[in-house]
């Protein structure tokens, strides 16, 4: 279980180092300036979040190191044009402040139901992206009445149900050679799959280039322990009432499409989509395309 979680988080854990040191992050994209953040106090932390558009909730939860600046913006304009869209970043991350409780993937759960009723929005949609799709696992199960429909993007069962990578993945995350530089367009390269990489090189490096709030190494490695001490929920996926969507890039190799597949095919009447040529950064390559995904379902009876 620690090994298959545990080398899931290590691109993430360089990426966030990078990101520190580099000012590697996502850029703003869309059409409309940012919304200003917003702050609540939630439980022993206070909550930094942003508001877009209007109409049904959805709130969308982070994945590993990420802050909400890290959604693919263009994803959320067009899920705004729909939906009052509430992003916010996770336990000492970003805007939030780290609080005394543990940090655990429970705990970061608890953070969300706590986020969504100190808001009074519930029951609202919600998408998690990797370690988001996993808080948002253990928020449906525990808080079954906050949550209308899910969205689970590149998640994973957890625990010793889930596929690890593989070991050439593995060397290549942990290989520490060259620049800075060229450390990162390797794990960039690990995002998305070779052909479109190098297709798509300027696009992806202007997307993920610009100067951003730095991410506490701390914080990292204290998520980096959640992660590593959260055992999955496999007998409980059949629990899961709301209905859900699985999206997953079907040549993902961070998180490989199986565990996407296997958390599917537990959760009654779940939605799969896999998407043909796309990594664990499918929502990067194809934005309107992942927007209309999740559109579409939300919107189905």
């Amino acid at each position: 279980m620690q090994r298959v979680v545990c080398l899931t988080v290590v691109v993430s854990l360089v990426l966030s180092v990078m990101s520190i040191a580099c000012g590697i992050a996502l850029a703003q994209g869309g059409t409309g300036a940012l919304p200003e953040n917003q702050m609540v106090t939630v439980g022993d932390i206070d909550v930094a979040y942003r508001v877009y558009g209007e109409g049904e909730p959805l709130v969308l939860i982070s994945g590993y190191g990420e802050t909400m600046d890290d959604w693919d913006p263009s994803v959320v304009e067009t899920l705004a044009g729909k939906y009052k869209v509430i992003e916010f970043d996770n336990r000492g991350i970003g805007g939030t402040t780290e609080g005394t409780e543990p940090f655990s993937v429970v705990q970061f759960s608890e953070d969300a139901a706590g986020f969504i009723e100190a808001l009074n929005i519930g029951p609202v949609h919600v998408l998690g992206y990797s370690m988001g799709s996993m808080t948002a696992i253990e928020l449906v199960l525990n808080h079954p009445t906050l949550v209308k429909k899910l969205v689970l993007y590149g998640t994973s069962p957890g625990g010793p149900n889930a596929i690890p990578m593989s070991a050439s993945t593995v060397k290549d995350l942990t290989d520490t050679s060259g620049t800075p530089q060229e450390r990162g367009e390797r794990l960039l390269r690990l995002m998305f799959p070779a052909e479109w990489f190098d297709a798509h090189m300027q696009e992806i490096f202007a997307l993920f280039t610009r100067p951003h709030e730095e991410v506490s190494l701390d914080v990292v490695n204290r998520q980096t322990e959640a992660l590593g001490s959260w055992a999955g929920r496999w007998d409980d996926l059949p629990a899961i009432q709301s209905d859900t969507l699985v999206i997953v890039g079907r040549e993902d190799i961070i998180a490989p499409a199986e565990n996407s597949v296997k958390v599917a095919g537990r959760i009654p009447g779940a939605w799969l989509v896999q998407l043909k040529g796309a990594g664990h950064g499918a929502m990067y390559q194809y934005p309107d395309t992942f927007a209309q995904l999740v559109l579409d379902f939300l919107a189905a009876p």
